[in-house]
């Protein structure tokens, strides 16, 4: 990694998302400057609503020229697209159809499919062929958006979990411990290949794990799959409202976005 980390804390949600959602436009803007064209890849939970909502509101709608977007998923649960559950659901409602984005910015995984593996493995030729990436290399997307549980997991990738040692594959079918147990998710390979990665951490709940991670005590606390998000050459950024950021040093909590 190239750079450590960066924390950014914002003192309450209308903070936190106006904060994210700033810096979301500004990576776009600056891929769309030196490519002509900006690569995104989204997650699910409630943790990005609220920076979804943001983004399609009248502050931030209309400051970015969404045509020159693609969009992909970090991970999807394996249920149809029209289910509450659908990451993609969430992403449609909440943001696709307030921005007016075209379907063929979008490239949804089908978590519909009744064979995951081979779910997967076609969303992986359609990042390969979007990106124009090839079969030797990994695509380097602008930007990919992670949350976090409680856990340690992050998109689809949960602890112990043996795809986070595949270091070949761009797309796995995986096992959740929570409902629905099939999803789909991005490997740690093409995550930590993004440009920008920002995780999304609102909530007193995650401020244990949110400890854990960026100051480790045991040797499994390291292993969590979000400590595992290292980017080779990119920029790694925390978003944390003071409710995650609670059980950081002090001298953190005091840096407000």
């Amino acid at each position: 990694m190239t750079r450590p980390p960066e924390i950014r804390i914002s003192h309450d949600s209308q903070t936190w998302a106006a904060a994210v959602a700033t810096f979301v436009l500004e990576v776009g803007k600056e891929a769309v400057r030196a490519n002509g064209r900006f690569f995104i890849a989204l997650s699910g939970g409630t943790t990005p609503e609220t920076l979804y909502r943001a983004l399609t509101s009248p502050a931030f709608a209309d400051r970015f020229d969404w045509s020159r977007t693609t969009f992909f998923f970090s991970d999807e649960r394996c249920v149809p697209p029209d289910d509450p559950r659908s990451n993609y659901a969430l992403a449609d409602k909440t943001l696709f159809t307030p921005l007016r984005i075209t379907p063929s910015q979008i490239y949804r995984m089908a978590g519909e499919s009744r064979d995951p593996q081979a779910a997967a493995s076609e969303y992986e030729q359609q990042l390969r062929l979007a990106t124009k990436t090839a079969p030797s290399a990994k695509p380097s997307l602008d930007l990919i958006l992670l949350g976090l549980g409680e856990d340690g997991h992050t998109a689809s990738l949960f602890p112990g979990a043996p795809v986070l040692q595949d270091h070949q594959r761009l797309i796995a079918a995986t096992q959740s411990p929570k409902d629905p147990p099939n999803r789909l998710t991005m490997t740690l390979g093409v995550i930590n290949k993004a440009s920008v990665i920002v995780f999304l951490v609102a909530g007193a709940r995650k401020a244990g794990v949110m400890r854990a991670i960026l100051y480790p005590k045991t040797e499994a606390e390291r292993r969590l799959p979000a400590s595992l998000v290292e980017p080779e050459e990119g920029h790694l950024i925390w978003f944390l409202d003071r409710g995650a950021a609670a059980e950081l040093p002090i001298h953190q909590q005091r840096t407000r976005a």
